[in-house]
């Protein structure tokens, strides 16, 4: 925890509106406060994990319940500082993307520069922003620590947790990263949001996997995001098939979505599409050496899977894709590859395209 001055009594009220400001200046699109105390949300945590629902993600079961006692986690933190981030890109449309099986689908968030990078530069702006007027012991995260974001973004007044576990907004949708300030400071807290899903399950019946399990329960076994990023290993056979042409994330339940529809275009450039990964074909990206990938993915959330997980993905992908000329050559010129992964995908590829050529 970086630690400050001890401060003067200050106006809450009065500095809490400063910060909402402050935000709107570095580029969040809402901010909000809230306590510690998710003592209520610690039986669904330990419930999810007893499930094995978070797959060989083993650190979530490794910080336990430290996920929800901010104050366990940084000692001396009073509130939490919710902030948000839109990334909605203006990229080739997703659903065509999806709909074209020879084109490769990315993530939207993975689209540009890795969001953590910019996110935890601009959180520590932001509190040392708040420092220079009411100094404070802080320490800033994004996806990067056992914190649940969306349980407290939710009680902190940025939304309600969807029935895909995301955290929706009524006027942004779901397009948008989250990052905490956890600070010792006594602000004044926000209230929550009501939710506002009703009996929708567009998200549920979206998934192709089959991942959302029941209304705000995911089981990341089975979630395209854990399979083509968390996963170490290989990709389990039945799963395959359902995977289309997603190599790296899945945005259905997102799609789908009726809120999505006032999710507005992120005004970030650094979210903005690289290396036209927006657009790009699958025999294009499956043809990147390990050099081609370490320095087209340089500074992006995918280059943490390496380049034996992606030519991974994106040979599970090829199997599904029809056997074109081009899809079949590109398979067999990986068919000896170094790595046994990627050599047993690619099998797996041109074994599902014969079966379908001999009917």
């Amino acid at each position: 925890m970086i630690s400050a001055p001890a401060s003067s009594p200050f106006d809450g009220a009065k500095l809490v509106a400063q910060i909402r400001q402050w935000g709107l200046e570095l580029g969040f699109g809402a901010v909000g406060v809230g306590g510690v105390d998710l003592t209520d949300a610690e039986p669904g945590l330990a419930a999810w994990l007893e499930a094995s629902f978070h797959g060989e993600m083993d650190y979530m079961a490794r910080h336990g319940m430290k996920r929800a006692r901010a104050a366990e986690l940084v000692p001396g933190t009073l509130r939490v500082i919710s902030a948000r981030m839109d990334y909605w890109p203006d990229a080739a449309p997703a659903d065509a993307a999806l709909a074209d099986p020879q084109r490769a689908y990315v993530s939207r968030y993975a689209l540009g520069r890795d969001y953590h990078k910019v996110l935890r530069a601009r959180l520590q702006k932001f509190a040392e922003r708040i420092a220079a007027v009411a100094p404070h012991q802080y320490r800033v995260f994004t996806d990067s620590a056992p914190v649940l974001e969306v349980e407290h973004a939710s009680r902190n007044g940025l939304g309600w947790r969807g029935k895909h576990s995301l955290l929706l907004d009524r006027a942004g949708g779901s397009w948008f990263f989250l990052g905490e300030i956890f600070t010792d400071l006594p602000l004044p807290l926000d209230a929550g949001v009501e939710p506002h899903c009703g009996r929708c399950t567009a998200c549920i019946e979206a998934c192709p996997t089959g991942a959302i399990v029941a209304p705000y329960r995911v089981d990341a076994r089975r979630c395209i995001s854990y399979l083509t990023i968390e996963l170490q290993g290989a990709i389990p056979a039945d799963l395959r098939p359902l995977l289309g042409n997603r190599i790296y994330g899945c945005d259905d339940c997102q799609l789908v979505c009726p809120w999505n529809r006032f999710a507005q275009l992120t005004h970030e450039p650094d979210f903005a599409p690289r290396n036209r990964l927006d657009s790009a074909t699958l025999v294009e990206l499956f043809a990147w050496s390990a050099a081609d990938f370490a320095e087209r993915t340089a500074g992006s959330a995918i280059h943490r899977i390496g380049h034996e997980r992606w030519l991974r993905n994106i040979a599970v992908a090829l199997g599904n894709a029809p056997g074109t000329p081009e899809v079949l050559a590109a398979l067999r010129a990986r068919a000896q590859d170094d790595s046994a992964l990627v050599r047993e995908h690619v099998a797996w590829a041109l074994a599902r395209h014969a079966a379908a050529a001999t009917g």
